[in-house]
């Protein structure tokens, strides 16, 4: 049974930092890609982070970009998401993430319809 867990989230002010954990058990996470999405009240499940399977390579929206990193160690099967410089529009639940495809060419690598197993979320909440 695949499994996704995060934690790590909270209350922050403004300019603060966090990190979260996505723990996974079930798939081996290097052959998956993985990602991190967030959900704000009224709003749409978003794309922040993601690093492809295979590649490595990373994606980010532009509204975090130079703000969050997106890493995963293959040793504890864990993808983090460290976020600093954290605004009020950050707050939302933050989701992660996990399919076996590839992305090519940065393509789908933030829509949520392409990822096929998902954790329970973290509430981030960033005060002003």
């Amino acid at each position: 049974e695949v499994q996704l867990q995060a934690s790590g989230g909270g209350l922050v002010q403004a300019g603060g930092s966090l990190r979260l954990s996505c723990a996974v058990s079930g798939l081996s996470l290097d052959r998956y890609t993985r990602a991190w999405f967030r959900q704000a009240p009224g709003k749409e499940r978003e794309g922040v982070a993601c690093i492809s399977s295979d590649t490595g390579d990373t994606y980010y929206v532009d509204s975090v970009k130079g703000r969050f990193t997106i890493t995963s160690d293959s040793a504890t099967n864990t993808v983090y998401l460290q976020m600093t410089g954290l605004k009020p529009e950050d707050t939302g639940v933050y989701y992660c993430a996990a399919d076996p495809r590839t992305v090519i060419g940065g393509r789908g690598a933030l829509n949520p319809d392409r990822y096929d197993y998902w954790g329970l979320g973290t509430l981030v909440t960033v005060s002003s």
